[in-house]
């Protein structure tokens, strides 16, 4: 890393994030004049600032008092008495745009394009809530969804939260279990799902996982099916079935104006031990922090055009889906992003004129060791952001961007996650880019590097954590009634500071602009792929029952600016590891879990590191396949069974 700026804005004036800090300083003289000073002000004077957040985003509906209520930061409330409804404040136009202006653009890799006006998602997303209705889904019913990342799937969430239900989704590749490890903690009203869809070149067939989904689900009253094919699927074999058809009939909507702090998504981040967590995210958290961070961090002006690859089993999907706030055309893609070639997603930024795009450190790493240079055979005029987020961007990546992608180009690392349905640190339109690091904390964002006696450090690694409420806390989790898994996973061992489960360190700069943000990773042992992220021990179920295996331990090894699953068996025999059994094993964990679950490298150890009482230690061999001291080993039952890991052939290239 350097500390020389790949890039600055021309004009940093023209951006929303300056208008909006010249406004509030002409109200409050605290607020400053540059990002550090706004910064202060959005945590010293949190309600003021989220306030003004409220107006800035023109949100529809009843504010009531300025307040933030809770007696400490895990049960804080914003706006306790105000009522929104979510899908309103997403269909209400917010300039003068032109109706007939598409808003919704669905793409995939057949190369269908489905486009929507305003009018047109208005009148679709009232048919669907007919539906819905129909079904019983009203204010607080949960819905939900392993549906491809289609124009449909956002008509039937935008018609839930339009009739104030509750939302869960996730992505159909993943395997029965999987699906139902979620779904079966949400206990949905209705299912929504679909007969296939098309991946990497090749159509996969799903109704039959459907079916047997559908069937698992004692709540259900409907299961809706979204056509893949031209030809309507026989859907007699899955329970209360009906094959969804969007209406084009114009229709007006009547929105369920519900409480702020109303339940308005339950998304899962996975643990390492047992079912996902189902994590409960409120309705006007999401309307307060994704207009923050769309307009003042990403710089979407109205009539901007944004695509971010994700799927509807990551939050990015629920983060994308919201830009329609700030009148930006919402581009989906249904799809791999490199196929049929590495370029793919750039090519539809040329063919979709976009102005943000957004993707994994992957995928760019895929495009850069292809060799290709988007610059030189395309058209990327109107593309101003590129945004990256999923895992750590490597220093190389910032400067395969600025050499081969586009000369001007704002490139936005951002970090954050499902627990937050936002962001901790991400781009400033006005201060520079430097190689490897995330300009800065978000606004409204206490973020912290703390040590083991949670004191903050600057130049070292520390445990990424956050000193103040924020409004995409969530609710809290389901399953969880005194609260105390929540406190758990989010504010131990400090109470009253969310810990969040990374290792980073902030970057302090010779200029004086605010300290840039490095994360080094997770600091537990959740995997992440692609920004999915992944229990181990939805990995470990699917060997359960399979005799050649006594045992495995899942780790994340990070290379060359990704990150890798690497699975260690501890077998029944040492020369039971053979290409048979690891095809075998990825194709249960596959069909079992999903397609990112399956490990990278799978290899075999004599024995596995227990602490005294027993648990698997996977931080341990983490450090160790990284070549870093273990903290603690003194804990372990058996810790001469790390040298098993330490430069493992399978690690080998």
């Amino acid at each position: 890393m350097t500390d020389t700026p790949l890039w600055r804005h021309r004009t940093p004036e023209t951006t929303l994030l300056a208008r909006f800090r010249q406004r509030l300083a002409a109200l409050d003289a605290r607020v400053g004049t540059d990002y550090a000073s706004l910064h202060d002000f959005s945590i010293d004077h949190s309600a003021h600032f989220w306030r003004a957040i409220w107006q800035d985003a023109e949100i529809v509906g009843e504010q009531g008092a300025i307040a933030i209520s809770g007696e400490g930061m895990h049960d804080t409330r914003f706006f306790p008495d105000a009522e929104v409804n979510f899908a309103e404040n997403l269909l209400r136009p917010r300039t003068d745009s032109v109706d007939a202006a598409e808003v919704i653009v669905g793409l995939d890799e057949a190369g269908t394009r489905d486009a929507l006006s305003r009018s047109e998602l208005v009148h679709a997303v009232a048919g669907a809530m007919g539906t819905l209705r129909e079904a019983g889904v009203g204010p607080g019913t949960p819905v939900a969804a392993i549906a491809p990342n289609r124009v449909d799937t956002l008509v039937l969430m935008l018609a839930t939260t339009a009739l104030g239900g509750v939302w869960s989704s996730c992505s159909p590749d993943f395997g029965v279990q999987a699906a139902l490890d979620r779904f079966q903690q949400v206990e949905p009203r209705v299912l929504i799902g679909c007969d296939g869809y098309q991946f990497g070149g090749k159509r996969f067939v799903v109704l039959d996982r459907l079916a047997e989904i559908a069937s698992s689900l004692p709540t259900l009253r409907t299961t809706l099916v979204l056509a893949d094919q031209a030809a309507l699927p026989d859907v007699a074999a899955i329970p209360q079935a009906q094959i969804f058809q969007r209406s084009a009939r114009p229709a007006s909507i009547e929105f369920h104006r519900g409480a702020f702090n109303a339940p308005l998504y339950i998304m899962f981040s996975s643990g390492t031990t047992g079912r996902p967590k189902a994590i409960v995210h409120a309705v006007g958290g999401a309307l307060l922090q994704h207009p923050k961070e769309h307009r003042l961090h990403c710089d979407t002006q109205p009539g901007d055009r944004m695509l971010f690859f994700t799927t509807c089993g990551w939050m990015m999907w629920n983060w994308l889906v919201s830009a329609l706030m700030s009148d930006v055309t919402v581009v989906l893609y249904d799809g791999a992003p490199t196929w049929p070639g590495p370029e793919t997603l750039f090519t539809l930024a040329a063919r979709e004129r976009l102005t943000h795009l957004g993707l994994s450190p992957g995928v760019l790493s895929a495009l850069a060791q292809s060799g290709a240079r988007p610059k030189d055979t395309l058209n990327l005029e109107t593309l101003r952001c590129l945004l990256s987020t999923g895992s750590p961007l490597p220093p190389q990546s910032f400067e395969y961007v600025y050499e081969a992608i586009a000369d001007d180009l704002h490139l936005a690392s951002i970090t954050g996650g499902t627990d937050l349905l936002g962001c901790f640190a991400l781009g400033v339109p006005e201060l520079p880019v430097r190689s490897g690091e995330i300009q800065a904390a978000a606004l409204g964002m206490a973020l912290e590097f703390l040590d083991a006696n949670a004191r903050p450090v600057r130049g070292a690694r520390g445990e990424l954590a956050c000193t103040h409420p924020f409004p995409t806390q969530p609710l809290g989790l389901l399953g969880d009634p005194d609260g105390k898994r929540f406190r758990a996973t989010y504010f131990e061992p400090w109470p009253d500071i969310w810990r969040h489960g990374d290792y980073g360190e902030f970057v302090t700069h010779a200029d004086g602009t605010p300290d840039g943000v490095v994360i080094h990773g997770r600091s537990d042992a959740v995997l992440n792929r692609g920004g999915v992220r992944i229990g181990t021990a939805e990995i470990y179920r699917q060997f359960e029952d399979m005799p050649e295996i006594v045992d495995g331990l899942a780790v994340a090894r990070e290379v060359e600016g990704r990150s890798e699953i690497v699975l260690f068996l501890q077998l029944a025999e040492p020369a039971l590891l053979d290409d048979a059994l690891i095809a075998r094993l990825r194709a249960r964990i596959r069909q079992g879990a999903s397609p990112r679950h399956v490990p990278d490298r799978i290899g075999a150890v004599p024995e596995l590191p227990r602490t005294r009482s027993g648990k698997l230690v996977e931080l341990a061999v983490r450090e160790v396949i990284h070549n870093r001291a273990v903290a603690n080993v003194g804990a372990l039952a058996n810790p001469e069974a790390l040298e098993h890991f330490r430069d493992h052939p399978v690690l080998r290239d």
